[in-house]
């Protein structure tokens, strides 16, 4: 079961566009107030970490990612990179560009990848259903909270 949702917003970070630059090329430290990841890890290879989805039914969800961090020109893109061996995981894709003033717009986009048993009869697709709709709208509102997390992390109150 494939899952998706988006976010874009822009912030201005408080220091200009160096500051602005800096900031977004250091995903630990851009990531490191959303309340949603656990086990942030940002280092040479790229941002490990996991995507916590409370689903109901399901309980919490705990989605690993993998992303590779590249610097831009004019900031910097978060790429996916497959995960093996997980039977629930997400992708976790971004992309993060400065302007003159230090106007900082960010692009998330999360794919979640969860195994479901196969539906079998009407309960299995109605529980299947019920499993999607439930997980896409907390998917929503995790990806809702990115910019208060980032704007955090800013030392702003955005």
């Amino acid at each position: 079961m494939l899952i998706e949702a988006q976010q874009t917003f822009t912030l201005r970070h408080p220091g200009g566009q160096a500051a602005g630059l800096a900031f977004v090329r250091d995903a630990g430290a851009a990531l490191a107030h959303v309340r949603f990841l656990r086990g942030l890890r940002a280092d040479a290879r790229g941002v490990t970490g996991e995507l916590i989805v409370p689903v109901p039914v399901l309980g919490e969800v705990d989605l690993p990612f993998l992303s590779r961090l590249t610097v831009t020109p004019d900031g910097a893109t978060l790429t996916p990179q497959p995960i093996g061996g997980e039977r629930a995981w997400v992708e976790v894709a971004g992309q993060a560009q400065v302007d003159a003033a230090g106007a900082v717009t960010f692009h998330f986009h999360f794919r979640a990848h969860l195994a479901t048993p196969q539906a079998e009869g009407w309960g299995g697709a109605a529980f299947e259903k019920m499993v999607r709709a439930a997980a896409g709208r907390t998917l929503e509102r995790v990806a809702g909270e990115l910019p208060a997390g980032i704007g955090a992390a800013m030392g702003r109150a955005d």
